[in-house]
């Protein structure tokens, strides 16, 4: 039987060349063409769940790093959830008794499958099917998470350390000047050290960019899943406000994309640069 094709892209060598390994999970625009049947709304209503474009942005700047970019939007499946966050209100397959504390994102229509978009309070036609569902995590979710676990351990076995950047961007929290424009998530301090986290901090106060840490935004399942700084492997979330790189009606990319780019440069280098810094020895090949 044939191997599927992955529903994400894999950029960089096939041996680790850089600690730092980024994951850009949320870009994905390849709608499903059953999607197109299983829905109430257009394809143009469920932009707004898109972190629109970041894939380009991280394709800008990518040097050495292996890169993990999701094809599939994540209307279809959230890989930034986890495989029980299954929505009670949307999916046959949810089982309570796994979900003792559902998350407000849940809570909110968010979950593994989104169930609604902004003002949009039902995407799908109807239920969605145990299996079907399933499908999507076989084929979508456990394969990105497989490829990124191995690349971060590849990583940690050449370097003695790797650093994890999940990339996202975000709508706008405010008027320029007046709100932070980059948030870095750290799970407040818990999935990397904060020698990572002080040097991009310092990345984008050398351009003038206001940031802020974990709020609103501390990193998700992608970061608890895969961070484990004791042994050495750090993972930070980076949300990018669309206006830095999108145009003026933050659809497309725009003027501000190669500047964006070259600061996302700057941080991996930054990042790369503290991980060999402080890695551990490690045997001779």
């Amino acid at each position: 039987m044939a191997t599927p094709i992955p529903s994400f892209d894999r950029h960089g060598p096939a041996l680790p060349a850089s600690p730092v390994v980024v994951s850009v999970p949320h870009g994905g625009r390849d709608y499903p063409a059953a999607m197109a049947a299983a829905i109430r709304v257009p394809i143009a209503d469920l932009v707004a769940l898109e972190d629109r474009h970041v894939d380009s942005l991280a394709i800008a700047a990518h040097g050495d790093e292996i890169m993990l970019i999701q094809r599939r939007p994540r209307a279809w499946i959230d890989l930034n959830r986890s495989e029980q966050e299954r929505d009670p209100l949307l999916d046959d397959g949810a089982d309570p008794r796994r979900q003792p504390a559902p998350s407000l994102k849940l809570r909110s229509g968010l979950g593994l499958v989104p169930r609604r978009v902004g003002t949009v309070d039902e995407i799908w036609r109807g239920r969605l099917r145990a299996h079907d569902v399933a499908a999507r995590i076989a084929h979508d979710h456990r394969p990105y998470h497989a490829a990124l676990a191995q690349a971060l351990a590849a990583a940690r076995a050449r370097f003695g350390v790797a650093v994890l950047v999940d990339l996202h961007s975000m709508p706008p929290l405010g008027a320029p000047g007046d709100a932070a424009q980059i948030i870095f998530g750290d799970r407040f301090g818990r999935s990397a050290a904060a020698r990572f986290v002080s040097r991009i901090e310092a990345e984008a106060d050398a351009v003038g960019i206001a940031h802020a840490l974990n709020t609103p935004y501390a990193g998700g399942h992608i970061l608890d899943v895969h961070a484990a700084p004791t042994s050495e492997i750090h993972a930070i979330q980076i949300e990018v406000d669309r206006r830095l790189y999108l145009d003026a009606a933050l659809d497309l990319p725009g003027p501000g994309l190669a500047t964006s780019a070259r600061l996302l440069r700057c941080m991996l280098a930054a990042l790369a640069d503290e991980a060999r810094a402080t890695q551990l020895p490690i045997a001779a090949e």
